[in-house]
């Protein structure tokens, strides 16, 4: 059984909350979890955040593919006709100029989750007691850490921290990044903004992960707490899916 819970905070300094997130189930009951992080604009990055969701999401309800590569297609076709629709917008609307927005999203297909992403918000597996990031950010910052001209903790710091390579409407070509997570009873999928992990190192995010007595939208409420806590200079959101005992497929 597939549990999903998510949970989104404007932060204490943001003046609105451009995250978006929310869970899809397609003809055959398989889970579709998006979050994004909006940025650019008057008000276009809430616009962008909320188109990407929505309309992958609504897209993702009419389909009944059983296989991941038929999965990865259509994402890699669905990422690409957002991208197209959100510079589309942009160009039409002033006040959405220079809007985009970046996507992570989890789709599970029976004991296996695909994930997909473009930016800096992230994708994490806990199982056997055990935290690991799963995307690799796409951002300057990491850009160059990969290359050795700054370290990790230099990178936490960094003046161009918020710089992200790949996004969605941003450019007309975009290059997502694809990872496949195995998943056993009792693996956690998280799915978060950078509101969350700038201010929570991966030993706290698993502490509260590891609270198995807490309800999952319970952790997620107590991820956007301490994050809050700790700065919250930034919009939080955070989406847990839980693989249950008992019968896949079912919420």
């Amino acid at each position: 059984m597939i549990e999903t819970a998510y949970a989104s905070s404007i932060g204490r300094i943001r003046k609105s909350n451009q995250d978006f997130v929310k869970i899809f189930k397609n003809r055959i009951g398989a889970t579709l979890a998006i979050v994004c992080d909006g940025m650019g604009g008057h008000q276009g990055g809430d616009v962008a955040s909320t188109m990407a969701v929505s309309h992958l999401g609504h897209k993702f309800l009419t389909t009944d593919f059983r296989s991941l590569s038929a999965a990865k297609k259509w994402l890699d076709v669905e990422l690409r006709v957002e991208n197209g629709t959100i510079l589309n917008a942009a160009d039409r609307f002033s006040d959405l100029n220079g809007m985009g927005t970046t996507v992570v999203l989890a789709l599970v297909l029976e004991n296996t989750v695909l994930i997909a992403h473009l930016g800096d918000s992230r994708a994490y597996s806990y199982s056997n007691q055990e935290l690991k990031q799963v995307t690799e950010d796409h951002s300057l910052v990491n850009e160059l850490v990969k290359a050795g001209e700054i370290t990790p903790e230099q990178a936490k710091n960094h003046p161009q921290k918020n710089i992200i390579t790949q996004a969605l409407g941003v450019s007309s070509t975009i290059d997502p990044s694809y990872d496949e997570v195995a998943l056993t009873p009792g693996t956690v999928i998280l799915l978060c903004t950078d509101g969350l992990s700038n201010y929570l190192t991966k030993p706290q995010i698993q502490q509260i992960l590891a609270t198995r007595e807490l309800p999952l939208r319970d952790r997620c409420q107590k991820l956007i707490s301490e994050a809050n806590r700790l700065g919250g200079g930034d919009n939080i959101t955070v989406c847990l899916v839980e693989v249950k005992e008992g019968s896949s497929d079912d919420n």
